[in-house]
């Protein structure tokens, strides 16, 4: 069997598996959020953190609270880093330096993940499960709340209330991440992966010598850092590690994990707003984008004219020979259009043209399918800007499932996609006007801008994933990254809570002959449209001097 068909298979049965679980998942989290009832487990968290579930919220009450928890969780996450010297289980590593702490706790919290550490060298055990895989949990069920918050701002007429934080950051939690997680993890562990709180081991090398390995609670992390779209790994090769990602079937897993929620999340809304053809909309545009990304990257890494590539059948470079091209492709897509920043490869290793894709998949604004919850409110709103454009061109006031979409609505959703463009590129070009660290980029010219403007597009994005060839540990760096992170994280969320509240209080506008119908594939052309346009009008001049130019140039 060939590569390519090999590649080509994988494929097939990575959408057959997904295609399985659509209903029944997007369904079930569908009914979590719907539930009036509560579990046992989660009265007992209610009352010890004094919240009351049944109490509806207004958005800025909603955003305080995605906000206040969030803050602790920087907090704590600092403070545990920070006191790594003296906690049980550091094996032996100091406590972590400032700039550093800081950068990691917001990562984690914002669900970014972005790592300027080696895991293994850097972090004990009680940082890496009591601190970091908590917050893979929790980071990725607040992605989540938000999300179905606005689902609700669609769903609900007459109202600013969009629903109860703490019992959405509680069910999600409870009642999704931790038992899928959990079976996840069983999974990679009967498939080869590590879990386990030993200590640092002399192992011995194929070619003579030594290393140090450490063992950790490996599986268990790994499964939530993909489910979650979380993305941090506990070794520095992530999941290239064997530790971590030990077969091709492992790897093909891990991509499931990624896609799962995403994609199952379009049907949560479909049902929620009660019209599963919208949740199938919305499916047929990330899924558009994303199987044209994944054909794209194989075909650049497969058939570039290289002379050497060709001979070697393939851009290998940088690829884990346990996944081949294929594998590494379908990953990098699907890391990069969701807010994971797993890899199982080096980016930096890609061709020109491959690098560029998984930049352009993240300047998308990570919707297809995005994170867990951030996908679906990013689609959503460009779904929003998508019906105006639309509603110009045939003179009409725009609507978007019943509800009319104004100046303030509007307004919201234009603000909501020029804050992370504006973020990565005002940070990128500081990066490369002032004298930062000379020794941070690594190769000059085209290729050392791509590294740059991949560090805080993936920041912005809260994807998470590097781009390799960039010495990110600087305090520069640290805390730059770390700023943009916090804001790309938590103001597009001010805006999406504010457009469900809005949403929210309005009356349903009866549908017209003169209503875009949105659940036809006539929107999901359009909707791909706005969002690749849009997209392609803002990066263009920054793809240009970056990847573009190297494509072109080898």
């Amino acid at each position: 069997m060939g590569p390519v068909t090999a590649a080509v298979l994988q494929l097939a049965a990575l959408i057959g598996a997904l295609a399985l679980c659509y209903i029944p998942f997007g369904t079930y989290m569908a009914r979590v959020y719907t539930s009036d009832r509560h579990w046992r487990i989660e009265k007992w968290i209610y009352k010890g953190i004094g919240a009351d579930p049944d109490t509806e919220m207004r958005w800025p009450a909603y955003l305080r609270g995605v906000l206040a928890f969030s803050l602790i969780g920087v907090l704590f996450l600092y403070l545990l880093q920070r006191l790594q010297g003296v906690l049980p289980g550091s094996l032996g590593f100091d406590s972590v330096d400032p700039a550093q702490s800081f950068n990691t706790a917001v990562s984690f919290v914002t669900n970014t993940n972005w790592q300027s550490y080696y895991g293994e060298q850097t972090m004990g055990h009680v940082v890496q499960t009591a601190g970091l895989a908590v917050q893979n949990f929790v980071s990725a069920a607040v992605g989540i709340a938000v999300a179905v918050a606005l689902v609700r701002g669609f769903a609900r007429s007459r109202t600013g209330e969009i629903g109860n934080f703490w019992a959405d950051l509680v069910r999600g939690t409870v009642r999704i991440l931790v038992p899928f997680a959990t079976v996840a993890a069983v999974v990679l562990v009967a498939c080869g992966a590590i879990q386990n709180f030993s200590g640092i081991h002399e192992v011995g090398q194929f070619m003579g010598g030594s290393q140090q390995w450490n063992g950790g609670a490996v599986a268990s992390q790994e499964a939530i850092k993909e489910l979650g779209t979380n993305g941090g790994g506990y070794f520095n090769a992530n999941s290239a590690h064997p530790f971590e990602n030990p077969t091709p079937f492992t790897n093909l897993f891990e991509i499931f994990l990624i896609l799962l929620i995403p994609f199952a999340l379009t049907r949560t809304f479909g049902v929620m707003v009660g019209s599963v053809k919208q949740g199938y909309a919305i499916l047929a545009t990330m899924f558009t984008i994303w199987l044209s990304f994944v054909a794209l990257m194989m075909w650049t890494e497969f058939a570039h004219h290289g002379a050497a590539l060709q001979a070697a059948g393939g851009a290998y470079e940088g690829k884990e020979v346990r996944f081949g091209i294929g594998g590494s492709s379908i990953f990098a897509v699907s890391t990069t259009l969701t807010s994971t920043g797993a890899v199982d490869s080096f980016h930096s290793s890609f061709t020109g043209l491959g690098g560029g894709i998984t930049m352009l998949s993240m300047m998308l604004g990570e919707i297809a399918p995005g994170g867990t919850g951030s996908g679906l409110y990013g689609i959503l709103v460009m779904a929003v800007i998508a019906v105006f454009i639309a509603g110009l061109m045939v003179g009409r006031t725009p609507e978007y499932l019943g509800k009319k979409i104004g100046a303030r609505e509007i307004k919201l959703s234009a603000i909501y996609i020029l804050i992370t463009p504006a973020l990565a590129l005002v940070f990128t070009a500081a990066s490369m006007a002032l004298p930062t660290p000379p020794h941070s980029m690594l190769n000059p010219g085209a290729h050392g801008f791509s590294e740059v403007l991949y560090a805080f597009t993936s920041a912005a994005n809260n994807n998470g994933s590097a781009f390799a060839g960039l010495n990110a540990n600087t305090d520069w760096y640290n805390t730059m990254t770390g700023l943009a992170m916090l804001f790309g994280r938590f103001l597009p969320m001010v805006f999406v809570l504010a457009l469900a509240g809005s949403l929210a209080e309005q009356k349903p506008v009866p549908a017209t002959a003169g209503t875009l119908r949105t659940e036809k594939p006539l929107f999901t052309g359009l909707l791909v449209g706005a969002i690749l346009i849009i997209t392609g009008l803002t990066y263009f001049p920054a793809l240009a001097l970056g990847p573009l130019a190297e494509g072109l140039a080898s």
